[in-house]
C-alpha cells in the first residue's frame, strides 16, 4: 500500500512540475503613436485580480521592434504568453541596460519616441482581455494628445 501511495505521489509531483496554476495564452501585437510604429517600447501587461483572488499570476512584457511589433513573455519565467484574464497595460520607452562609466552616474538615453504619460503611469488607462485562445492582434493605437 505504501509503495502505491509513493508512486502516486511521485506521479503527481512529476505532472505538476511544469504546470502553471494559471492559464497562459500567447499574445502579440503592434503599437503605433499617431499612426506610426513605435520602436523600443516596453509593453507591460499586469493581470487584474478578480474579487477574492489576491494573486492573479505573473505579469508579462514585450519589447517592440522597429515596426512596433511585440510578443509577450511571462515575467520571471521567460516563457511566451500572458495569464488569461483582464490586464492593465503600461508602456514605457526601453533601452538596453548599461552600467555607469567611471564616476559618471548612469543616465538613460533619450527615448526614440516620447510616450505620453497617460500610457505609463501606475493607474494605466489601457486594458486588454487575454483569452484562452490567445491573440496576435493585441494592437494599441496611441495618440500624442
Amino acid at each position: 500500500m505504501n509503495s502505491r501511495f509513493a508512486l502516486l505521489f511521485v506521479a503527481l509531483l512529476a505532472s505538476g512540475c511544469n504546470h502553471d496554476p494559471y492559464g497562459v495564452a500567447q499574445v502579440s501585437g503592434k503599437v503605433t503613436l499617431d499612426g506610426k510604429p513605435v520602436p523600443q517600447l516596453a509593453v507591460m501587461f499586469q493581470p487584474v485580480a478578480p474579487e477574492g483572488n489576491i494573486n492573479p499570476g505573473p505579469g508579462s512584457y514585450g519589447i517592440t521592434d522597429a515596426e512596433g511589433r511585440y510578443s509577450l513573455r511571462l515575467v520571471g519565467k521567460e516563457s511566451p504568453g500572458a495569464v488569461i484574464g483582464k490586464h492593465k497595460v503600461r508602456m514605457d520607452p526601453y533601452s538596453e541596460p548599461q552600467s555607469a562609466i567611471g564616476d559618471a552616474p548612469y543616465r538613460p538615453p533619450k527615448p526614440l519616441v516620447p510616450i505620453p504619460s497617460k500610457y505609463n503611469r501606475a493607474e494605466a488607462i489601457l486594458e486588454f482581455d487575454v483569452l484562452a485562445k490567445g491573440s496576435n492582434s493585441a494592437d494599441f493605437q496611441l495618440t500624442a494628445k
